[in-house]
């Protein structure tokens, strides 16, 4: 109960920008999602979403890298990019795909778990020698400048935190409050010893593909925006910074391609 009053405060606080994210998003639908095609459109997501959501956590592969390797697998390694670049960006590839064929599903620990084993399953040894794709970390973390809290104790809360998104999802709260709240918490526990940035960003556009709504792509130009609201969720104890930070992404990227596309769609002489 506590959780569903936390979010209704939320709700009302991003009450503007939930009414201009909904404008935009019955726009971006009708003029990009629905002219696309299901198929298409989730496939240049998939690319762009990859590209970036890699490039975050320090993989070289430009968006071009990522289509030409989506396309043609790994018998096409791209020009100057690591075997295991391409292999954590095939990896991504094979959860993206999981978890955008399993929108049916609970939003569980199984589904948690299964999402990270993807995510890492041939690069974990490299990275962390003796660790288990899918299965919780064994000891306390740090990344960048953080140590988070004791691994155990972290842990422990994870069910909780899953259950209380799948109820404030199926009690109709808003889809992007929901996975904004959901991602910030869940960087918080850390619970796996690696892909933990990966995983986030992937179940994150679940909660959104399951409501229906477009993903949500942090590009790797926002990075130092997107970890200081991270941050202050350590920092001050709120998550506001990423709810606002998730809504102000989402928009200008609908908005983006809509006038990019207005753009392209003007005549041009050709002599």
């Amino acid at each position: 109960m506590v959780f569903h009053r936390i979010m209704a405060i939320f709700a009302a606080m991003f009450e503007q920008e939930i009414k201009e994210y909904e404008s935009v998003r019955q726009d971006y639908q009708q003029q990009i999602a629905d002219k696309m095609g299901r198929e298409q459109w989730m496939e240049y997501n998939e690319i762009l979403f990859s590209a970036h959501s890699c490039a975050i956590e320090g993989n070289s592969f430009t968006v071009d890298d990522t289509r030409i390797l989506r396309e043609q697998g790994m018998a096409m390694i791209p020009v100057g990019r690591s075997l295991l670049e391409c292999t954590e960006m095939a990896d991504h590839f094979r959860a993206f795909d999981y978890m955008a064929s399993h929108l049916d599903s609970p939003f569980d620990e199984a589904l948690l778990k299964e999402v990270n084993r993807l995510v890492t399953e041939h690069t974990l040894s490299y990275r962390a020698p003796g660790a288990v794709a899918g299965e919780y970390t064994t000891e306390d973390m740090a990344a960048g400048d953080t140590v988070f809290g004791d691994h155990e104790t972290l842990i422990a809360r994870v069910p909780q935190l899953m259950a209380s998104t799948e109820r404030a999802l199926n009690d109709g709260q808003h889809p992007l409050v929901v996975a904004a709240k959901w991602h910030g918490y869940y960087e918080y526990l850390h619970p796996f010893r690696d892909g933990n940035g990966r995983t986030g960003r992937l179940l994150s556009n679940f909660i959104l593909l399951r409501a229906g709504h477009p993903l949500l792509i942090v590009k790797l130009e926002d990075r130092s925006s997107y970890i200081s609201a991270l941050k202050q969720i350590r920092v001050e104890g709120t998550d506001e910074h990423l709810i606002a930070f998730f809504f102000k992404t989402a928009i200008s990227r609908m908005k983006e391609e809509m006038a990019e596309k207005r753009k392209l769609s003007k005549p041009i002489l050709f002599f």
